[in-house]
């Protein structure tokens, strides 16, 4: 699935539009590397991302089309966050 559908699906961040320009921006990467928002996302990556000044790094669960806003939650662990 491609990052960008993925942050939102997840719910990590609440629209494409604004996933994709932090993705744009260089706010999110994938292992380690920087990634465009066509990037594809699979189960057991490492995701940091920065919105403002809070930086989480996550763990991909799982990867699904479409989740119901309960279900969100349970294609990710957040591993850590913080302050930039």
């Amino acid at each position: 699935m491609r990052l960008d559908k993925y942050l939102k699906v997840s719910r990590i961040i609440k629209r494409r539009t604004v996933a994709k320009e932090a993705c744009d921006v260089d706010r999110v990467t994938i292992n380690g590397k920087v990634s465009k928002p066509s990037s594809e996302v699979k189960v057991g990556d490492i995701l940091t991302v920065k919105l403002g000044e809070k930086v989480m790094n996550i763990k991909v669960l799982s990867v699904q089309e479409h989740a119901l806003k309960a279900d969100a939650t349970g294609m990710y662990e957040i591993l850590s966050e913080g302050q930039e």
